[in-house]
């Protein structure tokens, strides 16, 4: 997750394609080029570790584009795919 986020910051696309699995990723990622990512804070984890083949990361990513702050909070699932940690899908909670 972390790695990810770190992704975003810099705009490294190719990374965010290798961490995506194969059958949720999207053909085309777009990034908004004016947003500044200011911190990610994880609330939650299950599973993920050396033994697991599936984890969850809840977090909350704090971003601006602008003057405008925004906070993206989301449970996401990965899968291991031989030894890469892979992003299947999230659920962004109802507020």
């Amino acid at each position: 997750m972390r790695s990810r986020y770190t992704a975003y910051v810099f705009h490294d696309l190719a990374y965010l394609r290798k961490t995506w699995a194969p059958e949720t990723r999207p053909d085309h990622i777009a990034l908004n080029p004016t947003r500044r990512w200011l911190g990610l804070r994880i609330k939650r984890v299950e599973g993920g570790q050396s033994k697991d083949d599936d984890g969850i990361v809840e977090f909350v990513a704090r971003s601006k584009t602008g003057s405008r702050a925004e906070r993206h909070v989301e449970c996401s699932r990965f899968r291991r795919i031989d030894d890469t940690w892979v992003y299947v899908s999230g659920d962004i909670p109802i507020s």
